[in-house]
């Protein structure tokens, strides 16, 4: 059954989500017209591909008629009195297939609070070049070596331990692969809990942007504990380093982790119901 939204309130939704956008991309937009990098924010925008004007675009999900509306792109459809969300693709209930999997099999092991981020000290580990060149190593090139060989490496996510250099691939505890992902993944990991914003546009517009943003928004504030435990310096830019060579900033560390993964908690459960409503509606299309 369809739920008819009013149009007034459809377009203050609308308008919310892309006020609250606008104060994230804004500053993204203005540097890059400026041709200005920026190691944190701009990472939301070169590593995940959806882009400032796709997390503008709102949309409720699917189940409701938009009252008066006209279709606004691809998935929409028009509908006795607006417009309303297709039903999702076949490769739409593919992706919600494997993001389900995904999150339920990460929600049911513990996490895990005792890799202190040093997948970004082992990117760097005995490296010619490293990734954010202008900006200094705190403790220099070799200092930076001998923290990732005197304390455990233990990084569970794939898509940090495969930027990991050579030489500190065989000092992490665990070999992650793309297969092993569901296997490994964990709600501590700071990589899969900014992860959940990937997941979440995966699935647009057939999951709410508010919880697009939302999964966004955790993302933007992790991914500044990452760089500020990372071996970089970023005072310049107002990030106080977290020193995870010492005891005091692993503990830091481990208590900021724990606040993410819980609030990281409520979001994977909220899009675990976003992807399982998509594979509803697809078993009901099928059904004879």
């Amino acid at each position: 059954m369809m739920t008819l939204l009013p149009a007034g309130l459809w377009r203050a939704r609308q308008a919310g989500h892309e006020a609250r956008v606008d104060a994230w991309t804004g500053p993204v937009l203005a540097r890059a017209g400026r041709g200005e990098a920026h190691p944190v924010e701009d990472f939301l925008f070169s590593y995940y591909s959806h882009r400032p004007a796709a997390l503008r675009r709102w949309s409720p999900g699917p189940g409701v008629v938009l009252e008066g509306a006209e279709p606004a792109g691809a998935g929409w459809v028009a509908v006795d009195g607006g417009a309303a969300l297709d039903a999702p693709t076949d490769r739409v209930l593919r992706t919600a297939e494997w993001v389900a999997d995904l999150l339920e099999r990460t929600a049911s092991r513990p996490a895990q609070f005792g890799c202190f981020g040093l997948h970004e000290w082992a990117m760097v580990h005995r490296a010619e070049q490293v990734r954010h060149e202008r900006w200094p190593l705190r403790l220099g090139a070799d200092g930076t070596a001998a923290v990732v060989e005197s304390l455990p490496v233990r990084c569970s996510h794939f898509d940090a331990f495969r930027f990991f250099t050579p030489t500190a691939r065989p000092l992490n505890v665990l070999q992650p692969t793309r297969e092993s992902q569901g296997d490994l993944e964990q709600g501590g990991c700071l990589h899969a809990n900014m992860d959940l914003y990937k997941w979440s546009y995966k699935l647009a517009p057939w999951v709410p942007s508010e919880l697009v943003a939302d999964c966004f928004d955790l993302a933007r504030r992790v991914r500044v504990l990452d760089m500020r435990a990372s071996p970089y310096d970023f005072s310049a830019l107002g990030l106080e380093p977290v020193p995870v060579e010492t005891a005091q900033g692993r503990t830091a560390y481990a208590a900021a982790q724990r606040a993410f993964a819980a609030e990281a908690a409520g979001l994977r459960a909220r899009l675990l119901g976003a992807a399982r409503g998509l594979l509803g509606q697809g078993a009901a299309r099928v059904t004879p």
